[in-house]
């Protein structure tokens, strides 16, 4: 991995991503909704060894603005070894439940946004014929829990919108990896109680992503743990799992 675009530059992951690809003497580009934010990750990457940081405000959400991004990092970058999508919101169930707009906007953040940069991608990358395109979503997504279903849902789309992209682009030889962490003590995570051998870093994360996409690997779960966790949930008969307070 040579040059790199990070979308959604300003979370917790995505720092810890980019300090290991700063490491490696990478040209990372960032993209991100805090100016300011950016500019101070611009220093920390530059210090720690990054061959050149770039970077350019873009609030994901805003569609109209995603294809102008996207072509000027294509342009500075010239060919892309790695596209990582990390931006992403956790709503807040009850809420969801009570206020369906609300829900909506949760649902454009973490998934239509998504959708439509990897509608944008996928040509983009086709026509160079070769990179990875790396999306961020969740454990949440492999099975409706009944305390988060709205997050899982709309991260479980995302999924499913990957492994169809996945088979489309294989023969214009590109990657597309499903990255599923679990439970992250992030800022986005403020609000849960946190503790317990399941909670991870962003760096411990960090390190199974980076890990994960070196071995090319199509859905990658963070940290490896979960990838049983999971199998596990997902055998659980649906007549027992429904009566299960998770």
């Amino acid at each position: 991995m040579q040059n790199i675009l990070i979308i959604g530059a300003n979370s917790a992951i995505a720092k810890a991503c980019a300090r290991h690809y700063a490491a490696a003497a990478c040209h990372l580009y960032l993209l991100g909704r805090d100016k300011r934010k950016l500019e101070i990750q611009e220093g920390d990457l530059s210090v720690r060894g990054a061959k050149k940081v770039d970077l350019a405000v873009l609030d994901s959400d805003s569609l109209d603005e995603q294809q102008s991004a996207l072509e000027q990092a294509k342009k500075t970058l010239g060919v892309i070894d790695l596209v990582l999508i990390c931006h992403g919101v956790l709503p807040d169930q009850q809420r969801c439940e009570n206020d369906f707009s609300y829900a909506l906007q949760q649902f454009h953040t973490n998934t239509t946004s998504t959708l439509s940069l990897l509608n944008l991608l996928a040509p983009m990358m086709s026509e160079q014929g070769k990179g990875t395109i790396a999306v961020i979503t969740s454990v949440a997504g492999d099975r409706g829990r009944q305390s988060n279903y709205y997050y899982g849902a709309s991260k479980g789309a995302v999924s499913i919108f990957i492994q169809g992209l996945r088979g489309k682009l294989f023969s214009k030889g590109i990657s597309v990896i499903d990255i599923k962490p679990g439970f992250v003590d992030t800022p986005m995570t403020n609000e849960i109680e946190k503790g317990g051998p399941l909670w991870s870093t962003p760096e411990r994360v960090a390190q199974s992503i980076t890990k994960g996409i070196d071995k090319g690997k199509p859905c990658i779960y963070a940290p490896g743990y979960w990838r049983y966790i999971l199998l596990v949930v997902r055998l659980v008969p649906e007549f027992i799992f429904k009566r299960l307070k998770l």
